[in-house]
C-alpha cells in the first residue's frame, strides 16, 4: 500500500474514533464514572511500564536503555487495537463505553519510563523537543481534537457526517489492518535474530498482565461487560506515538527491538487471540 494512502487511512481512523468517542461523552454526560475512568487510565498508564520494566529484566538480557524503551510502549495504547475492539463489540451486539477513547493516555507511560531511566543517568532528555513530542504528537492532537469536536456537536454533528465516518468505517479498518499485517510481517522476516524466547514470551505475557489489571479496574468502576475496552487499552502497545518520542528521548535504544515487539508480536497477538479472549473473560466474569 502506498505510504500516502496508509497515512490517509490512519488520519481517517483517528478522526472517526475520536469524533464518535466525543459524541458518546456528550450522550453520557460528565459524571463520576467518567472521571474515575480517566483517573484509572492515567494510573494504569503510569504503572504498566514499571511492571514491563521488571518483567523484561527477568526474561531478557537487554540493555537498560532498550528495556526502558520497550517498557514505554506497554503503558501507551494502540489506537488501532482499540478501534478493532470497538468494531468487534459492535459486530457482536455487545454494548461498550464509547467515551473510553478519552482514556487514551500516552504521556504518563512515557514520563514513567523516563523517570526509570533517569535515575542516576543523563541518557533521558527532558527538553522542549521531548515535551513537544509527548504533548503535541500528531496522532494525539488529531484524536483529542476530533474528540472535542464530537463532544461539542453531539448527535446532530454525527448525523451530518455519518455517511463519512460510520458507513465506510469497517471497510477502511480492514484495509488498514491489512497494511499493518504486511508491515509486521516484513519486520518479523527481517529481524529474526531479535526474537529470542524471552522477548517473545514478554510480547505475549505483558498484554495478559495488562488486561488483567484492566479487568480489575473495569469491575471496580462498574463498566459494561466488566470494562472489556479497558482490558484492551491496558493490553495494547503503542507503535505510532511512543516510537517517535523514544527517538528523541532515548536515541541510543534499538528501534528494531521495540518496534518488532509492539508491532510484530503484541499487535497481531491482540488482534487474533487477545480481543476475543478479553471479551470472553469480561463477559464470563460479569455474567453478561
Amino acid at each position: 500500500m502506498p505510504e500516502a494512502a496508509a497515512k490517509a487511512i490512519s488520519i481517517y481512523l483517528l478522526f472517526a474514533i475520536g469524533f464518535k468517542g466525543g459524541v458518546s461523552v456528550a450522550d453520557h454526560g460528565i459524571d463520576a464514572t467518567l472521571g474515575l475512568s480517566l483517573l484509572a487510565g492515567i494510573l494504569l498508564s503510569a504503572v504498566l511500564p514499571l511492571i514491563a520494566y521488571v518483567l523484561l529484566n527477568v526474561l531478557t538480557s537487554l540493555s537498560r536503555l532498550d528495556v526502558a524503551a520497550v517498557a514505554a510502549h506497554y503503558g501507551s495504547i494502540s489506537i488501532v487495537t482499540f478501534v478493532a475492539a470497538t468494531s468487534a463489540l459492535e459486530s457482536s451486539g455487545i454494548a461498550s463505553e464509547g467515551y473510553m477513547v478519552a482514556v487514551a493516555m500516552e504521556a504518563p507511560a512515557i514520563l514513567s519510563t523516563l523517570w526509570l531511566i533517569s535515575r542516576g543517568s543523563t541518557d533521558a532528555r527532558m527538553d522542549a523537543g521531548l515535551w513537544r513530542e509527548i504533548l503535541l504528537n500528531g496522532s494525539i492532537v488529531l484524536l483529542v481534537g476530533a474528540f472535542f469536536i464530537g463532544w461539542a456537536t453531539g448527535d446532530e454533528g454525527l448525523k451530518e457526517i455519518a455517511p463519512f465516518i460510520v458507513s465506510p468505517f469497517k471497510g477502511v479498518l480492514c484495509l488498514f489492518l491489512l497494511d499493518m499485517g504486511l508491515v509486521a510481517g516484513r519486520g518479523l522476516r527481517g529481524r529474526n535474530g531479535i526474537l529470542r524466547p524471552g522477548i517473545l514470551a514478554f510480547g505475549v505475557l505483558m498484554p495478559l498482565i495488562g488486561s488483567t489489571l484492566g479487568l480489575g479496574a473495569g469491575l471496580l468502576l462498574g463498566l459494561i461487560t466488566g470494562g472489556a475496552l479497558f482490558m484492551v487499552l491496558s493490553a495494547s502497545a503503542s507503535y505510532i506515538a511512543v516510537p517517535a518520542t523514544m527517538r528523541v528521548a532515548l536515541p541510543e535504544a534499538n528501534p528494531s527491538i521495540y518496534l518488532t515487539l509492539s508491532l510484530g508480536v503484541t499487535f497481531p497477538f491482540n488482534l487474533t487471540v487477545g480481543i476475543p479472549l478479553y471479551v470472553a473473560v469480561a463477559s464470563a466474569v460479569t455474567g453478561s
